[in-house]
């Protein structure tokens, strides 16, 4: 009997990190949960042994090295050999850069693309010597395309693509069996707009169209089976940000400018004493969802038109097939038609 997938996944607390872990877990994996909260780590761990499945509760800042080299180790004495990494943990500060400080940067910094670095780090470690495994990075249409009161997070996003750049370039040259692969977001309906440090005078909101985590979460599965293709683009709003901010930069500047301080904020004024999570977690199991929920869209066209593509490919080309052997079929009494006249004379 085959034995069961063993998924490591950061940020798997909450938001699309949780729902990522259900995906796997619905679909047989084991998997090892790693996020600073520990009481969304233990809600996971329950949803998935609900499922029949095995979790593994790990504690830990992704920020810290050796935090996340001694979970690694732990995975792979209770689970087994890791098969997929999910590199997702993050945080953001909603602020005018005027207004940040250099720890708040730095923070940022550290959890989002130094966190992946370390992820990334400790998956080579067993990965390599056994010459198979995938890494995946969660990434966003930011990575490309920044916007205004993020920039924290907007670098860090543009600082992993960077890194999984080299990554995937060094694994090839290697020819390696450790593979990676990338999956850029859209907006996704998440607990983190109402968690995140903020100094906005509205409460922050994804950009809309919306998507719910788990549309996140089928990507990132799909993703973890096909690593073959290089990224994943899960909404057309990330194509939109990704080929419009390659085609007219200055254009998107200006447009952003105008409109990318109103389309994060909601018209609800914000709670300036509320906690956030930048430097400790948030007490309480936040789920997966955020508070758009009746905003937030289920499923992604670009999505599945990218998880099928060879699908669709042989279906156009079937389609092709059929209209050319009709034709040829219409064709077919005037050319015999001809040979007869022919034969006559």
């Amino acid at each position: 009997m085959p034995q069961p997938e063993v998924v490591v996944i950061t940020g798997a607390s909450a938001g699309a990190g949780r729902a990522t872990a259900r995906e796997f877990a619905r679909r047989g994996a084991s998997v090892g949960l790693i996020a600073r909260g520990r009481d969304g780590l233990e809600a996971a761990k329950r949803e998935i042994e609900e499922m029949g499945g095995r979790a593994l509760v790990l504690p830990a800042d992704v920020s810290q090295p050796q935090q996340i080299q001694e979970a690694a180790a732990r995975v792979e004495s209770e689970l087994g050999p890791i098969d997929i990494w999910v590199n997702n943990a993050m945080t953001s500060v909603f602020s005018p850069i005027r207004e940040m400080t250099a720890e708040e940067f730095r923070r940022v910094t550290e959890v989002n693309y130094l966190g992946f670095v370390n992820g990334t780090l400790a998956a080579l470690k067993y990965m390599l010597p056994r010459d198979r495994g995938v890494i995946v990075h969660v990434g966003s249409a930011l990575a490309y395309r920044s916007i205004p009161l993020q920039a924290a997070y907007c670098a860090s996003k543009h600082a992993i693509l960077g890194f999984f750049a080299s990554l995937r370039t060094e694994l090839m040259h290697d020819h390696s069996g450790v593979r990676t692969v990338m999956v850029q977001m859209p907006a996704l309906n998440t607990p983190q707009f109402g968690w995140v440090k903020s100094r906005l005078p509205r409460k922050a909101q994804p950009v809309p169209p919306i998507y719910q985590p788990e549309v996140a979460a089928r990507a990132i599965y799909h993703a973890a089976h096909h690593p073959e293709k290089r990224e994943y683009y899960t909404a057309w709003s990330v194509v939109k940000a990704i080929v419009g901010n390659k085609l007219v930069p200055s254009y998107a500047d200006h447009y952003l400018a105008k409109s990318g301080y109103g389309s994060q904020q909601t018209s609800e004024p914000e709670d300036s004493s509320r906690p956030d999570n930048l430097w400790e977690p948030v007490p309480g199991d936040h789920g997966a969802h955020g508070s758009f929920d009746a905003r937030a869209k289920t499923s992604s066209l670009e999505l599945e038109a990218e998880m099928y593509v060879k699908w669709l490919l042989a279906g156009a080309a079937l389609a092709l097939t059929g209209i050319a052997w009709k034709s040829l079929q219409k064709k077919k009494p005037r050319m015999t038609e001809a040979r007869k006249i022919a034969k006559a004379a």
